[in-house]
């Protein structure tokens, strides 16, 4: 266990009495097997977060911790237009806290659902967020593996199995050409309203038989050029596939399917987006599910913990940006 633990006290960290009787708590806007997001305001400020929770005793049974401990590092040290930024960290006796810029637009695919032939219940990649200018931002690095510098270098089976890529299924080792899988998968599923490979009356074998095949049906209301991207994105062996190779991204951007796109432009957000959430305060959740708002947001009192006396989340505690808009 400590082999794993090591990474976090490396970080850039110093220590904080920030505690969540700083902000106060609004709404649930997210849950999941470990905890749940809150929308939050830090009472000094008025600024307003995405506060996710997390159970220390669940990632400690579900074999979770080198998993959050990496999430925990990758946010810190990421810089990313279109990547959720981490404000802060902190923890209790028994919880985690992710203190993370909240971006009212809500999940990609909620709005999915709303517009098209989208079954919602199937929709999975729910780690695509909209900002409040309508921008897609990425968040949920939990299963992020970190120094990752070949397709082989990343060991462990996790995922949803609608969206393992070949090698993680046979558990040869994975690298960064599993991305440009997910890739492929959250392109097909925008466009056809269903994920590539699907579960078929819970038969898990027939899946990842079907993905290690590579045997994906392109509609043929698809493009030539998207249907030869898309078949370039599902190919089984990484080093094959479109951006496993040591150009990376640049060969996916380079495809004739994104002729005309203007990268620089995005980038930089020179491009408005499609979409653009009508908001009537920093607090809206109009575009959170009521599944998630409905809940009760109850947080049960706990005491304090100095991150800095050592244990397995030594260092978690994090105060770096705390200018988020």
């Amino acid at each position: 266990m400590e082999s794993q633990l090591t990474n976090l006290s490396d970080l850039n960290l110093k220590d904080s009495a920030l505690t969540i009787d700083d902000f106060e708590l609004i709404k649930v806007i997210g849950t999941g097997s470990y905890g749940k997001v809150i929308l939050s305001k830090k009472r000094d400020t008025s600024q307003v977060y995405a506060i996710k929770t997390l159970n220390k005793k669940h990632l400690i049974k579900k074999n979770q911790v080198e998993h959050t401990i990496a999430e925990r590092s990758i946010l810190e040290n990421v810089t990313h237009p279109f990547i959720i930024e981490l404000a802060y960290a902190f923890q209790t006796k028994n919880k985690l806290y992710f203190v993370l810029e909240f971006c009212p637009g809500g999940e990609l695919f909620f709005h999915l659902s709303r517009i098209g032939n989208f079954d919602e219940k199937i929709l999975k990649p729910e780690n695509v967020l909209i900002d409040k200018d309508g921008y897609a931002k990425l968040t949920d690095f939990g299963l992020s593996k970190e120094n990752i510098k070949t397709n082989s270098d990343a060991k462990t089976l996790c995922g949803t199995p609608e969206y393992l890529a070949p090698e993680i299924v046979d558990r040869k080792g994975h690298g960064r050409a599993v991305d440009w899988w997910s890739v492929g998968c959250i392109i097909y599923e925008m466009l056809t309203g269903q994920p590539p490979f699907t579960l078929q009356n819970g038969n898990r074998d027939e899946l990842f038989e079907n993905i290690r095949k590579c045997n994906v049906q392109i509609p043929k209301n698809i493009s030539p050029q998207c249907e030869d991207l898309l078949l370039k994105l599902f190919v089984a062996n990484p080093d094959d596939r479109l951006g496993g190779g040591p150009n990376d991204g640049v060969d996916v951007m380079q495809h004739p399917w994104f002729a005309g796109v203007d990268w620089d432009m995005i980038m930089t957000k020179q491009i408005k987006p499609p979409f653009k959430p009508r908001l009537q305060s920093n607090t809206d959740v109009r575009y959170i599910d009521e599944t998630f708002t409905k809940q009760n947001v109850n947080n049960s009192p706990e005491s304090l913990v100095d991150s800095l006396k050592g244990g397995m989340w030594e260092g978690f505690t994090y105060t770096g940006k705390t200018d988020l808009m």
